[in-house]
């Protein structure tokens, strides 16, 4: 088999470069090593950037979000007894979010690449990656091979792309943080019409929404904490002292659905890139989720990865393929900073560190009372313009 690119991975990234290469006349194939079932029902952001929503209405693959997606015109921080709106429409006018699933924004690309006859391949077995470094590399999987020019690394923080680079070739740098987060998926209408970040004694609390139906929650919880600990009544009492704390306001319950226990980490590999492998989305760098970043980062790797190899395969121009990395970073880092910040921020660390405490809630003050920070947060929460071109 031969192909253009070879795409390892059919999370957001893979599925949407394969999608975004497709309109530009280049050919890929997909490979996952999971089930089509469970990478469409594999719950995870829900948060849409203006930028990732216009990408994908652009692409042709919008249609169901725009029906179904819940477009947001700002969040509350809520501590010490009050809520305090970031109001989108006034900081940052004409940009939003939109409320998701990730899981449906992969449903919607499966089906866009399946339907024009893309090639998409579930469940295959023993992915490795061959002479990344020469003009023609290759990929074995199940004892067949893919000759490919390109090499798309798309398969996560854990997958087999990031450790095929030589050992010293990549610079690692990570964050782990003393607290998880316990997310809840409930069959429950939404007791708010915009995210809830709450800051309290107890520690942090996120209320957030899929669908007018189904709600997200998240506490923080440390590091090692069993979800087997958490039995539903336990989860609504902790989730109603955590986010009841302003006057009028009433958690709704339900059925919960779904619950896990997510660490987290900030992590980034430089280069993005190494000779005909090319790393995007959580493969190459990870965030902790308060920011909303992690999807939205997958993307703008892709729109800037899709103009590099559409211009290669154009006119063999390597141009645009040697900056990739360099392109990427600097919105990496930047997604870096503002969700190290949005989690160092909300979050307890020590309840012995009345100091550290009392910066927290200093800073909450002045990003609630200054237009300035609150335009600082506003701008970077609904993500930054793409470069043009990209």
């Amino acid at each position: 088999m031969r192909t253009q690119v070879a795409i390892i991975g059919a999370g957001p990234a893979g599925l949407l470069l394969s999608h975004l290469l497709h309109l530009r006349g280049v050919e890929s194939v997909v490979l996952e090593r999971r089930s089509r079932a469970y990478v469409e029902q594999r719950v995870r952001a829900g948060v849409l950037e203006q930028g990732t929503v216009d990408t994908l209405v652009a692409a042709g693959v919008g249609g169901r979000m725009s029906r179904e997606g819940l477009p947001h015109h700002g969040i509350e921080l809520r501590y010490g007894g009050r809520g305090h709106r970031i109001a989108f429409e006034k900081l940052v006018p004409g940009r939003s979010i939109t409320v998701y699933g990730q899981q449906e924004v992969v449903k919607d690309l499966i089906a866009a690449r399946l339907d024009p006859g893309g090639d998409v391949r579930f469940e295959v077995d023993d992915v490795a990656l061959h002479d990344i470094a020469a003009d023609r590399p290759y990929v074995t999987f199940g004892g067949e091979r893919l000759d490919c020019d390109v090499i798309a690394g798309c398969d996560g923080f854990h997958g087999v792309s990031r450790p095929s680079i030589p050992d010293g070739v990549l610079t690692e740098f990570r964050r782990d943080y003393p607290f998880a987060w316990l997310g809840v998926l409930a069959r429950v209408k939404p007791s708010a019409e915009e995210l809830i970040y709450a800051r309290g004694e107890r520690g942090f609390a996120l209320h957030s929404m899929r669908s007018p139906e189904i709600s997200r929650f998240y506490l923080q919880v440390p590091p090692d904490e069993d979800v087997a600990e958490w039995p539903d009544d336990r989860i609504w009492a902790e989730l109603k002292a955590r986010l009841e704390t302003v006057p009028g306001f009433r958690l709704a319950t339900g059925e919960i659905i779904e619950k896990a226990v997510t660490p987290m980490r900030s992590f980034v590999a430089e280069p993005m890139q190494y000779g005909r492998l090319f790393l995007a989305g959580d493969s190459a760098h990870i965030v902790p989720p308060t920011g909303a970043k992690g999807l939205n980062l997958a993307v703008a790797d892709v729109r800037v990865l899709t103009a590099a190899l559409a211009a290669f395969f154009a006119d063999g121009s390597p141009e645009l393929l040697d900056r990739y990395s360099a392109a990427c970073l600097t919105r990496v880092w930047r997604a870096q900073h503002f969700s190290w910040w949005m989690t160092t921020l909300l979050h307890t660390f020590d309840s012995d560190d009345a100091y550290g405490g009392r910066l927290q809630t200093s800073y909450l003050d002045y990003v609630t009372s200054s237009e300035a920070a609150a335009t600082t947060l506003a701008e970077n929460y609904v993500g930054l313009p793409y470069e043009e071109g990209m």
